[in-house]
């Protein structure tokens, strides 16, 4: 099924929720709706499910125009931040529910090959109102699974789950996409979640789509400083710099010795992600000194915030170190790993792949 979105909008009053906005997610795969709160993502889903209808556009499936079509009679799965089953019904009999619309044989079978994939199969005698929140997910997960549709839509559906929870599921939702042929429409607020599940991720803010493509791509080669913004967890490290002879100054800080093009304007921004900072010098490394604000563990990861001459910065290092507050320190990057953007927010350099250009 290819779902095509041709100049997309909606207003609501006199507030605009989501500007034009053209897009046509990859048949058969996964793609993630990225952006925070309120940047449009439901609004957006919304449309596509036939829930909505947009203020301008045309939404096509295989060509044809399904605007003003009512859900009932598209082909669609949703699962929400809220989980909803059929609270009279037991879990076997929510699991089998669309199989039994279709008429489908060997429905048990079905039913318990789902449960097993998702770790729920020593609750099908139960209710939904005797599982936890994560459990009565997972139900309603498999529910829409066994409905086959060829279009599936997720909303956040692991927000409200606990840590622990949300990267189980994570990877086996990863896993159970790539088995089906739907396509499918994942939306989130973590740029990490969009890593781990998106073939193609489209980066949205204030109802504005930003970029759209391959996951790795989008991510290594963010468009603007918005995107980049978005798809950065922790959030990138931003620098004013200008440009001079061999390179760009840092405010405040030490030359950049890079290769600029034509198009570079005198002020620039220089973004580096915080895992391309390290407490140990290699070649070609620069310098950025200051003290150490705060040292947070988290995971098998550190993060250490930094105030300098040139801002405040923040490092990932990978395992657990500890750092005095208040301390010096000194934290290195080599400039081939940084981006650069123009005055308008545009990308100018990134890096290549492996750290060079």
């Amino acid at each position: 099924m290819q779902l095509t979105l041709e100049g997309i909008s909606k207003k609501v009053g006199d507030q605009t929720w989501l500007y034009d906005m053209s897009m046509a997610p990859s048949s058969g795969a996964v793609t993630v709706l990225l952006g925070a709160t309120q940047a449009g993502k439901t609004s957006l889903m919304r449309i596509m499910a036939g829930l909505d209808v947009p203020s301008g556009g045309e939404v096509r499936v295989n060509g044809d125009s399904v605007v003003g079509v009512s859900v009932r009679k598209r082909n669609v799965a949703m699962v929400y931040q809220q989980f909803i089953n059929y609270p009279s019904l037991r879990v076997r009999d929510n699991i089998a529910s669309p199989l039994k619309l279709r008429g489908e044989k060997n429905i048990d079978q079905r039913v318990r090959e789902l449960a097993e994939k998702l770790h729920i199969e020593m609750f099908l005698d139960r209710y939904p109102a005797e599982l936890s929140g994560g459990q009565q997910q997972r139900v309603a997960l498999a529910r829409a699974l066994a409905k086959g549709a060829p279009l599936m839509l997720l909303d956040e559906p692991l927000v409200n789950l606990d840590y622990k929870l949300r990267e189980e599921l994570r990877d086996e939702l990863s896993a159970l996409f790539s088995e089906g042929g739907s396509t499918v429409i994942y939306a989130t607020t973590e740029p990490g979640e969009a890593l781990l599940l998106g073939g193609y991720t489209a980066v949205m803010d204030e109802g504005e789509l930003l970029q759209y493509g391959p996951t790795a791509e989008v991510f290594h080669k963010p468009k603007s400083l918005r995107v980049a913004r978005a798809f950065s967890d922790p959030p990138m490290n931003l620098l004013g710099a200008g440009g001079c002879e061999g390179g760009l100054l840092l405010d405040g800080g030490p030359l950049l010795v890079i290769d600029l093009p034509p198009t570079a304007s005198p002020r620039m921004t220089v973004g580096m992600r915080a895992s391309a900072l390290r407490v140990q010098a290699q070649d070609g490394d620069v310098a950025l000194a200051g003290q150490v604000a705060l040292a947070e563990i988290s995971g098998s990861d550190t993060y250490v915030h930094m105030a300098s001459a040139v801002g405040d910065v923040v490092a990932q290092l990978t395992g657990v170190h500890y750092f005095d507050l208040g301390v010096p320190i000194q934290l290195y990057f080599n400039p081939a790993q940084v981006y650069i953007f123009d005055a308008k927010g545009m990308l100018l350099l990134s890096p290549v792949r492996g750290g060079g250009r």
